[in-house]
């Protein structure tokens, strides 16, 4: 009975939302490619929601492209990956473990992200197989707009 309150105390801790200091805390990342500002929602181990503020000022619009910036799809995939990672490293067991991406499906870019937008990122853990495989589903949003979706795999990477 005991353990069970220990539980239940654990979820009533563990917050909903995260700031980028507590992003950094889960993820390795670090600029330039820390691609995730906040962490808006989240279920423990099932759905988390993060947010990417896209600004003229992020190196890769020198280059892509000039009169024109697009962010990168590549990197709208990888947003979407470290928000599904923030999920994996609050997992029992996970904290400090780095997952790496092991393959991307059904990749779609519907609209281009430009400086300026808010890239909203919901993705939802499928499951998690031997505390080392895990498939995610992802989409992102700008203005309530679907922007990208990719079903997402990652390994544990030792």
């Amino acid at each position: 009975m005991e353990q069970i309150a220990e539980k239940a105390q654990d979820l009533e801790n563990t917050p909903t939302t995260f700031s980028v200091t507590e992003i950094q805390e889960l993820l390795p990342h670090r600029y330039p490619f820390a691609l995730v500002d906040r962490i808006i929602d989240y279920t423990e181990a099932k759905k988390i929601t993060g947010i990417k503020n896209v600004t003229i000022n992020e190196p890769f619009f020198q280059g892509h492209i000039p009169g024109k910036p697009i962010m990168p799809g590549v990197l709208q995939l990888e947003a979407m990956a470290q928000v599904g990672g923030v999920i994996l490293t609050l997992l029992p067991g996970m904290k400090g473990k780095f997952f790496a991406y092991a393959g991307i499906d059904k990749a779609r870019f519907r609209r281009p992200v430009i400086p300026g937008d808010q890239l909203i990122m919901t993705v939802e853990l499928l499951s998690f197989k031997r505390n080392r495989i895990a498939k995610m589903q992802g989409q992102g949003f700008v203005d309530g707009q679907l922007t990208v979706e990719a079903e997402m795999l990652f390994s544990l990477f030792d």
